[in-house]
């Protein structure tokens, strides 16, 4: 059977549950009509929703070989995460977003392309797994539309400040967890903003019963699917592969700790008490590249001089630099280049991918302070003295780099989980079970 890839809907075909069918009435005219699972401020949440929903997960769970939770403990599961997906949706609504078809095409082009079909196949493909097509878009169309949602409210407002810049570097320096890759999964025990302190306690205390449970050796994902309040609940509280320097900040200050298979007592946070599952490390390997430094001289073709004309130039300015003149000096007088000129043409240390193929394959022939003919890049003629080769370790140039998104990953987990809570609970929601 094939499995459609690059996309979190990924979908198969299902066993039939009927699990409210007897909620199902027929019309006047002999019509089935669905019913309400739940009504959700001015929206609501259809049974079929949640059959569908349920039996989506079910088969997950059967491929998976884990074991199911009863019935009436993974429905209410599903229906608590149906209904903060409509509540995101109308959210969503009010703040005018939508997602067009032409974005909607593009995004279902690349799970065609992940699977190594075209957009015209995909329905074919997507049927061959037993999955509608239009059920598909929909749902896809659905995902697009909260992640342009928590974009907007979530990830666009987690700032980062210089001094949590500097400090996010100079407490890794000599960290050897973030050189590591950590395979997590968590369970959350949501405590409201609002919640009184018989509340925390008693959320404090189920925190301990699961983790009592887990001491004695009871599966976690089973107990995830059946407790977390997390958005992973369902997939058995799995946050997947993180490298060290990207974990959320409870996440990493918790996770180096433990070995292993080993499982946190409760930890708590602001959005509640947090069980944490290090299921395996790996060691990430330090960033080494083949780097080169050169300079280079760019004359661009115009009007008065055609490509003949610019290439001879440059053969004449070649002959002088094999006659002694100074590279730096012609480069800083005639390059065309405005970025290296300044700088005697030094394009400064470089990894592969940094110039256009035609650059770097002249570049890749060359023996050291040898100097290139004339060649043609789409920016124009160039001639090449390569200064140097070098294998530079790059980790601590990366790091800086990515400690901005770190930093940014490291907050979106715990932001993205008080946002839910908060919009859970300024939300109207009545229960129709």
């Amino acid at each position: 059977m094939n499995k459609i890839r690059g996309s979190a809907l990924a979908l198969s075909l299902l066993l039939p549950l009927q699990l409210h069918a007897q909620n199902l009435d027929l019309s006047d005219s002999g019509v089935l009509v669905d019913g309400i699972a739940a009504v959700v401020n001015d929206g609501v949440v259809l049974l079929s929703e949640l059959d569908e929903q349920t039996m989506l997960i079910v088969q997950r769970l059967r491929a998976e070989n884990t074991e199911l939770p009863p019935q009436e403990v993974l429905v209410p599961q599903v229906l608590e995460r149906l209904i903060i997906t409509e509540l995101q949706l109308q959210n969503a609504r009010l703040a005018g977003i939508t997602v067009p078809d032409s974005m909607l095409n593009r995004a279902l082009a690349d799970v065609a392309r992940r699977n190594g079909t075209t957009l015209g196949d995909l329905p074919a493909m997507l049927a061959a797994d037993g999955i509608d097509y239009n059920m598909y878009r929909k749902e896809l169309r659905q995902q697009l539309t909260i992640e342009q949602l928590r974009q907007r409210e979530v990830i666009s407002r987690i700032g980062v400040s210089p001094r949590e810049l500097d400090e996010h570097i100079e407490r890794e320096q000599g960290s050897a967890y973030r050189f590591n890759r950590y395979k997590i999964s968590h369970i959350l025990i949501s405590v409201s903003a609002a919640a009184t302190p018989d509340e925390i306690d008693s959320a404090q205390a189920k925190a301990r019963d699961i983790y009592d449970q887990l001491q004695d050796g009871a599966d976690f994902a089973q107990l995830a699917i059946a407790y977390s309040d997390a958005q992973n609940a369902l997939e058995g509280g799995s946050m997947g592969w993180r490298n060290g320097e990207s974990l959320p900040t409870l996440f990493a200050e918790v996770a180096p700790q433990l070995a292993e298979g080993e499982v946190s007592a409760p930890v708590r946070s602001p959005s509640g008490f947090h069980l944490i599952l290090v299921e395996d490390i790996e060691g990430n390997e330090r960033v080494m590249e083949n780097q080169v430094r050169a300079r280079h001289i760019l004359l661009q073709t115009d009007e008065l001089m055609d490509d003949a004309v610019v290439r001879q130039r440059l053969e004449d300015i070649r002959e002088q630099l094999l006659a002694g003149d100074d590279f730096a000096a012609i480069a800083t007088a005639v390059s065309e280049d405005p970025g290296s000129a300044v700088d005697g043409g030094d394009l400064g240390w470089a990894g592969p991918g940094t110039f256009v193929p035609e650059f770097e394959s002249t570049l890749a022939a060359l023996e050291i302070n040898e100097i290139s003919e004339p060649f043609k890049t789409p920016f124009g003629w160039h001639i090449i003295q390569l200064l140097d080769r070098r294998v530079h370790d790059t980790t601590e140039d990366v790091q800086r780099r990515r400690a901005i998104m770190a930093i940014r990953e490291s907050k979106l987990e715990e932001e993205t989980e008080l946002w839910l809570r908060q919009m859970r609970d300024e939300a109207f929601v009545e229960y129709r079970l």
